[in-house]
């Protein structure tokens, strides 16, 4: 177990730590270098680039989330932020309608309307506050924790992004974050460019993944089994070996040892721009999840989570229907 202040980022309020972090983010907006696109553009001064995010923070969705991992969601729900837009722009997003469809500007919220949705989180007696796509938002998601710690905040924070994120950028969450829980879609670039439009993915997820376990190591659950501290790597299984999934488990074996917990992920179904592309267009075959549980057992890679094959149908949310995204009559 963790010693001192929990979660970690009460530590740095106490000795002050976290205002001075809350000013190096911000300062990355100026000309912006949050994540690895490095637009440059000044979003101090609410001008967008890439990721379609000025001076605040938009926020799609938030809701007690109940279809995390178990370790995540626990009995009581993750407080999930859903923030609005994305770095990426992945063919099969599932969540399309808020990462790339998003009209700028719409949910935009100040740093003390962004806390007090975090208390309102809290309120509603989540086991944490879930971050979701917030690789191009964490100065401003910062901004808002410190707020939200001296008005009463006090449960871990979760890191969910796609993996697209600056070492840099998270090397200031050290001692904010817990729980870290990034995405490593692929190990071949020009399928990382093709199906996500990023350039750098791999080696820009593979410096992230590294940082993040710098800071907090393997998972550790407390005696609830709700995840303390730690990092959770997922992996989203794609049709025809395009997430090139028996090389990222080689690689997460190999650079952080076989005590890496991994969520393996066979929920792929074909939506946005995956629908009618050649190689998108349908849901994983049996034979090659099962190769891919292969390459797991053979890496030797036993903490975490697998996702049964028919799952794929479970995990598809609707952002613009009334009330919460995933849980529908």
């Amino acid at each position: 177990m963790t010693s001192g202040p929990y979660p970690s980022y009460l530590g740095l309020l106490e000795s002050g730590e976290l205002n001075r972090r809350v000013e190096a983010l911000l300062d990355l907006l100026s000309e912006c270098r949050v994540c690895p696109r490095n637009c440059r553009v000044k979003r101090l001064l609410d001008r967008r680039a890439v990721c379609r995010t000025g001076r605040r923070a938009e926020v799609a969705s938030h809701c007690v989330h109940r279809g995390e991992e178990p370790c995540i969601s626990g009995s009581r729900g993750s407080g999930t932020v859903f923030f609005a837009h994305c770095n990426l722009a992945c063919l099969y997003c599932q969540n399309a309608q808020i990462s790339q469809d998003w009209r700028p500007g719409d949910g935009a919220l100040s740093a003390e309307e962004l806390a007090a949705l975090y208390l309102e989180l809290q309120g509603q007696g989540v086991h944490n506050l879930n971050w979701v796509s917030p690789s191009h938002v964490v100065p401003q998601a910062v901004e808002a924790l410190a707020l939200a710690a001296r008005r009463g905040l006090k449960i871990p924070v979760v890191y969910n992004s796609g993996g697209y994120d600056s070492a840099s950028t998270l090397a200031l969450l050290d001692g904010i974050v817990d729980v870290y829980m990034p995405d490593m879609k692929y190990f071949d670039e020009p399928v990382a460019r093709e199906l996500s439009d990023a350039v750098g993915y791999v080696p820009n997820a593979q410096a992230a993944l590294a940082e993040m376990w710098r800071q907090v190591g393997p998972l550790e659950m407390d005696e609830n089994g709700l995840a303390r501290r730690g990092l959770l790597v997922r992996h989203l299984v794609l049709p025809n070996r395009l997430s090139q999934s028996a090389e990222v488990l080689r690689f997460l074996s190999s650079a952080l040892g076989k005590g890496v917990a991994v969520s393996l992920l066979a929920q792929y179904f074909p939506r946005h721009r995956a629908v009618g592309h050649p190689l998108l267009s349908r849901p994983l075959h049996e034979g090659e999840y099962a190769r891919v549980l292969e390459a797991l057992e053979k890496e030797g890679l036993e903490e975490g989570y697998v996702q049964e094959l028919r799952s794929a149908s479970h995990y598809l949310p609707d952002f613009h229907a009334e009330g919460h995204p995933f849980e529908r009559e």
